[in-house]
């Protein structure tokens, strides 16, 4: 049975639960299908992490988020959208991934569970679940992992973090205070420039003092179960190692937006769309959130991109 929608929705992080609720805001018969949990990233963020935005900023629809503190934390932004679904009454298919959309007259939509066929499609499906790999020999070792969950099972252990991002920085902090032994491995000069103000000074003042160890202009060249061998200015170097942690960023799935029709710039594969619609060039099929900005997953995130729900649904609401 091929199940009749008006629009699919395919994510259901922040952006995604922003488009239905404009959906439903407009009367637009709609489903939201996500392959994993509701904000299935926010879900696997660090559990200590905290928000560089103000919570007023990851509203959605003007629904108020109330934090008990200036930047909320990982706990309440998993609350708040809960409550943003539920007291809403979205309607939101979790643990039903989608395998194809096909354009014919419509779309028909492939999930793992079901067939439905859609007059519009919104593609809001971040870009967490694919890590940026090292390409090195060793990185499929069970000792190397691209996501950071809590500094407990690094605890007594020497412990190479990769990357000079916000995630890497929480993460070596992180681990050094819980009892790690902590070495950063960064590509560029310097910790990142976009780290939050607040801990910036931190962590470059642990390096300095020698606290967490640091190789800059750096990188990993193989990974063995004992060791990690890096180039560095100064030579090779091999480092006695039990864990790698490797936080070198994610990326959007571009072979899905490719497989979708979906046309990417030479440049950064930025995805072809129309700024006052979000339709992509795929007609009938719109794009929110950070897969937007293609490589640059920095340039949308959640309170810069919540407008496009608006945008969306507008456009759909006169062409239906």
């Amino acid at each position: 049975m091929i199940v009749e929608k008006e629009v699919i929705i395919i994510g259901a992080g922040p952006i995604g639960i922003a488009c239905a609720l404009a959906c439903k805001k407009r009367g637009i018969d709609y489903v939201v299908l996500e392959k994993g949990t509701l904000t299935n990233s926010l879900y696997n963020y660090p559990l200590n992490m905290r928000f560089f935005s103000t919570s007023e900023k990851l509203e959605i629809d003007t629904i108020p988020f109330i934090s008990n503190n200036p930047k909320p934390n990982r706990d309440e932004a998993l609350e708040y959208y809960r409550r943003v679904v539920t007291s809403n009454q979205l309607n939101i298919n979790l643990y039903e991934k989608v395998i194809d959309v096909i354009k014919e007259e419509n779309f028909l939509i492939t999930s793992e569970k079901q067939r439905y066929n859609a007059k519009k499609v919104i593609i809001s499906t971040g870009f967490y679940d694919l890590p940026k790999l090292l390409n090195v020999p060793g990185e499929e070792l069970p000792k190397v992992s691209h996501y950071y969950k809590e500094a407990h099972p690094y605890i007594l252990q020497k412990t190479i973090v990769v990357g000079a991002s916000n995630s890497a920085v929480d993460a070596a902090l992180e681990i050094w205070r819980k009892g790690g032994d902590v070495t950063m491995v960064v590509r560029g000069k310097a910790i990142g420039e976009r780290v939050k103000y607040w801990v910036r000074p931190d962590i470059i003042n642990r390096i300095e003092e020698g606290s967490i160890k640091a190789f800059f202009n750096s990188e990993i060249t193989s990974i063995k179960e004992k060791e990690v061998i890096i180039k560095t200015p100064n030579g090779t170097k091999t480092l006695v190692n039990d864990f790698v942690v490797a936080l070198t960023g994610y990326q959007p799935n571009f072979k899905f937006l490719q497989k979708l029709g979906i046309t990417l710039s030479e440049e950064k594969n930025r995805p072809i769309y129309n700024a006052e619609t979000m339709e992509s060039n795929v007609a009938g099929m719109y794009l929110a959130g950070v897969i937007c900005g293609g490589d640059e997953t920095h340039k949308w995130f959640i309170e810069n991109s919540r407008i496009h729900a608006d945008l969306i649904a507008e456009h759909i609401s006169k062409s239906l």
